[in-house]
């Protein structure tokens, strides 16, 4: 029993909690009382469903949601759920005011958007009035906290379902990209909320206990402090291109082929140093940065977004100023010298409004079991014309321009969805350009292994000559057995153009024998329109070499999807 005054102080707070609050309150209690071990058993009988069905869906482009969708459904499954899951690119919109209980797993990307596969549930959702006063709801949102957005297309589809009448069955939960235990912890308590358990006496009541309850493990990235090694471009004179090869040394380095880097670029002197004139600031002077002390000039260096402010930060810095400015896209400088600060006073408030640099991600080209204590990354220099004036990607020109024992700040992201399956079996691997990366950490990992399964590569670039990323390591592979096909697309050494769907189909036969025999197949390399055309034409291969109508066709590349068979990191 609790003291008097300690039970009034708990009733006190208790009459301040909303009823959302208050289910999360009893779910972390209980936790708290398991310290991190399993739920502690009780004198009850079996968990019970109170509910028959729920419909879970996510919305992904790396593959996380879908994971987790199909942990929960087995979850719900095994207490006598039946459970759907969908994705939200195939979820009938209709159905959605008729359903009684409903998840969805979301993550975000770029600006703060959902994924391309929940778009259209999206807008859906946010352009119809719909009115969904029977829909009991749950949204798990998954992202990244080094960006200025995290998790915001889950939040927003949270607020929009409730905006229209839902009930939530527990609070939005959002997760970092060690997402595991949070979203393991949040379904457990969603399953809390469906289900009932029976005394002794066989009477019903709410189940805590049937809740299992997850250790809650350190959640952030790992820091690693690592060492250019060499960085040499690996296009030979006469390119159009500029594609570099970086060796990173780091101690104690923990990854697995697929997985990529994130790097948090520094803004170039040439950007910083203008400003600093411009406002007259004071280097030296701290501010409190993400609970660090930061110099001014470091801000503006190392930590904030001066490169191109977004629309919604124009737009807040219109506000402290007083004036009206275009909503558009633009350097902190040219917005500073078209739009002045009141006086450099307002400079601490101008911090306020800035966002952070978002980390950009990198496939990794080198495997921990070939290149011990290295991490490898291959990095197209991007450069774009703006206004007759040839400028070049944040990141790519940081990381490029970056010399040998030059100190770099990393961490690793996972990609559980862009795994190499097992030692025997078959792959065949799409990556033209850059896409080639997380490709030679496949081989070197399969060569330093000796798996026994065969690989085949497509690789495609510009010239032959001049853009034959890792020639004599693929050739070297070729000749020891490691890669048993190497096909290649070189588009502008011939009058017409040929890519990497080409080459696919004119070994169309072979490549259907492949993929029938049970090879997995693994596409890297941009989104729009590359990885759009190959599974184009891969749907094509199987349609005439497999002797299958197009409907069967588009059912096989599914199925192949759903056995985690056709893999794509895509950009």
């Amino acid at each position: 029993m609790l003291a008097e005054s300690k039970l009034k102080t708990l009733l006190d707070f208790l009459e301040t909690l909303t009823h959302d609050e208050k289910v999360w309150a009893s779910g972390y209690l209980f936790g708290s009382l398991s310290n991190g071990k399993a739920a502690p058993q009780v004198a009850v009988a079996d968990a019970k469903p109170l509910v028959n069905k729920i419909t879970i869906t996510y919305g992904t482009e790396t593959g996380n949601s879908k994971k987790l969708a199909g942990e929960f459904a087995a979850k719900a499954k095994k207490s006598g759920i039946n459970a759907k899951v969908v994705s939200l690119d195939q979820y009938r919109m209709n159905d959605l005011a008729k359903e009684a209980y409903f998840v969805a797993i979301v993550s975000t990307h770029g600006e703060g958007e959902p994924p391309a596969a929940a778009k259209k549930f999206y807008d859906y959702i946010h352009q119809n009035n719909l009115q969904l006063e029977k829909l009991k709801y749950g949204v798990l949102a998954l992202g990244d906290t080094s960006y200025p957005l995290f998790a915001t297309a889950g939040e927003d589809v949270d607020k929009q379902l409730n905006k229209l009448g839902g009930q939530r069955i527990i609070p939005l939960q959002k997760c970092d990209v060690d997402y595991e235990s949070d979203a393991e912890g949040w379904f457990a308590q969603v399953m809390h909320q469906l289900t009932t358990t029976s005394n002794s006496n066989g009477v019903a009541s709410q189940s805590v206990a049937s809740a299992p309850v997850v250790a809650k493990k350190a959640t952030g990235k790992k820091i690693y402090h690592g060492s250019i090694l060499s960085n040499i471009n690996l296009n030979d004179r006469g390119s159009n291109k500029e594609t570099h090869h970086i060796e990173i040394g780091a101690d104690d380095i923990e990854y697995l082929p697929g997985d990529a880097l994130g790097v948090i670029p520094e803004n170039p002197l040439r950007i910083v140093e203008p400003i600093v004139e411009l406002l007259n600031i004071d280097r030296e002077k701290t501010f409190t940065f993400r609970s660090e002390e930061v110099t001014a000039y470091d801000l503006l260096k190392k930590k904030l977004n001066i490169f191109y402010i977004p629309e919604r930060v124009v737009s807040k810095y219109a506000t402290l100023i007083g004036e009206v400015i275009p909503s558009v896209k633009i350097a902190l400088f040219d917005l500073l010298t078209a739009y002045p600060l009141k006086d450099n006073s307002q400079f601490p408030e101008l911090i306020e409004l800035l966002e952070p640099i978002a980390p950009r991600l990198y496939s990794i080209s080198s495997s921990p079991e070939a290149h011990s204590g290295e991490v490898h990354l291959t990095v197209a220099r991007d450069r774009f014309h703006v206004n007759d004036e040839w400028k070049c990607g944040l990141c790519s020109d940081y990381l490029c321009q970056l010399k040998a024992d030059s100190e770099v700040e990393f961490y690793i992201h996972k990609n559980l969805q862009f795994r190499l399956p097992e030692d025997d079996k078959d792959i065949i691997m799409i990556g033209p350009g850059t896409g080639i990366a997380p490709f030679r950490s496949f081989l070197a990992h399969r060569d330093a292994t000796g798996a026994s399964g065969r690989n085949w590569l497509f690789f495609g670039e510009q010239h032959f000559v001049t853009d034959f990323l890792y020639q004599t390591e693929l050739q070297n592979w070729k000749e020891t057995g490691t890669l048993t096909r190497l096909n290649v697309a070189f588009s502008r050494d011939q009058k017409e153009k040929v890519y990497v769907q080409h080459k696919m189909l004119k070994h169309g036969q072979e490549l259907y024998n492949w993929i029938d025999n049970g090879a997995s197949i693994y596409v890297c390399g941009a989104k729009d329109p590359m990885s759009i055309d190959v599974e184009d034409t891969l749907m094509q291969i199987v349609e005439k070499f497999g002797n299958k109508t197009i409907e069967e066709a588009v059912q096989f590349v599914e199925l192949l999807k759903d056995e985690g068979r056709y893999l794509k990191d895509v950009y």
